[in-house]
């Protein structure tokens, strides 16, 4: 494989994916990330400043990628945030999941989600069931046809952002993309 190619993302933006910002945002930022990754956990305070900052003019997508080889949490941590996605708190769940990510085995998620105030039978029968896991999967399996390799990774406009230097590459990519 050329390892200059630059890769698109596979899967476009949808009403199913989880959003912040206006749908007519100018500039479209999608992450693939895992909620047991340290450098998504950094990112995560990065990504909220370039929101407030762009505020109006950008949106935000948030897929999962959950690094299992590395991470034996994060898959059952994606499962969480879909679970309380499912009752309306995503964007709450990924926010404590970062916050605690040294702490995300199943009890410590369920206080998570007593904590949001969910619907516990439903959380845990969904959980239990794993009734979002095929979600996860699709999201891994877009990631992967988009060239995912290691998390976080960001598209900014479906095109592959390089990050690996910090996220300061991707405020100028969202400056240059917003200055056309």
């Amino acid at each position: 494989m050329n390892a200059h190619r630059v890769f698109d993302l596979f899967e476009p933006v949808s009403t199913a994916d989880h959003v912040i910002g206006p749908p007519g945002a100018a500039v479209t930022i999608v992450e693939y990330g895992d909620f047991e990754c340290p450098n998504c956990k950094q990112a995560a305070p990065a990504v909220k400043l370039m929101l407030d900052r762009f505020a109006g003019r950008i949106r935000f997508v948030y897929r999962h990628f959950p690094l299992e080889d590395v991470h034996p949490h994060a898959l059952l941590a994606a499962e969480a945030a879909e679970g309380a996605a499912g009752q309306g708190r995503f964007w709450q769940m990924h926010d404590l999941l970062f916050a605690n990510q040294q702490h995300l085995k199943r009890h410590q998620l369920l206080v998570y989600a007593q904590r949001l105030e969910l619907d516990m039978t439903r959380y845990t029968t969904e959980i239990d069931d794993h009734v979002y896991l095929q979600r996860v999967r699709e999201h891994i399996t877009s990631g992967d046809a988009s060239g995912v390799r290691a998390t976080p990774t960001f598209f900014l406009d479906g095109k592959i952002q390089d990050v690996s230097f910090g996220l300061q590459s991707l405020e100028r990519a969202i400056e240059g993309a917003l200055r056309k």
